[in-house]
């Protein structure tokens, strides 16, 4: 998932940049504990479809993510992260709790 003000020139769409169309949205990732991703989910949109699908775009690329330690993989099955995805003017990407 996007580091903390990540460049986005490649994540965000090109008709994104050029429409200068700019959001946030609440989105919770679904990780299995061998990494690979159970579920995206839009829990608020942003307003523009197409920011909405690039978040979701952005976390399918990044998969699979690193299995989980033993430790945690003994108590837990799904890891579910919500952040607010924010795609903003000077295509920046950054993620927030």
């Amino acid at each position: 998932m996007p580091r903390s003000s990540a460049s986005a020139t490649s994540t965000i769409p090109k008709a994104a940049r050029s429409l200068q169309l700019y959001g946030s949205l609440l989105l919770t990732v679904s990780i299995r504990s061998d990494g690979s991703v159970e579920n995206v989910e839009i829990n608020r949109s942003s307003g523009q479809s197409v920011l909405d699908a690039a978040a979701v775009k952005i976390v399918e690329m990044s998969a699979p993510f690193a299995a989980f330690p033993p430790d945690i993989k003994r108590d837990t099955d799904v890891l579910h992260i919500t952040r607010t995805w924010m795609f903003m003017k000077g295509d920046k990407l950054t993620a927030a709790r």
